[in-house]
């Protein structure tokens, strides 16, 4: 998948600056060729949770960011972030206190 195609994907306007930080994220993220599509689907699946995939603003990495008000629909989003982790092996990072994960990358 092309970067524009997949910030577009994301919900991005794709740019200079925002093709160079997805090179970054890439870059960062551990296996991210064997992982590229699950992160798209996970961020469609989330979709109707209120949840996403995006680009980190502080880190060169994806974040997950569940933002449901409802806490059945928050729980149901958390489950589907530890299926998407356990399912294909990705490592991820659950920040203190908020409703936000750093997708760190591929297990070995």
């Amino acid at each position: 998948m092309r970067r524009d195609a997949m910030l577009t994907q994301l919900g991005y306007s794709p740019n200079d600056a925002l093709i160079e930080q997805l090179q970054r994220i890439e870059i960062n993220t551990i296996g991210y060729e064997k992982i590229r599509k699950h992160i798209m689907d996970l961020h469609d699946t989330l979709k109707v949770d209120n949840s996403f995939v995006a680009m980190s603003n502080t880190n060169d990495y994806f974040k997950i960011k569940v933002e449901s008000k409802s806490s059945e629909v928050a729980i149901e989003a958390h489950e589907k972030i530890k299926h998407f982790a356990d399912k294909f092996k990705v490592t991820i990072d659950k920040l203190a206190n908020k409703d936000t994960y750093y997708i760190l990358g591929f297990q070995h």
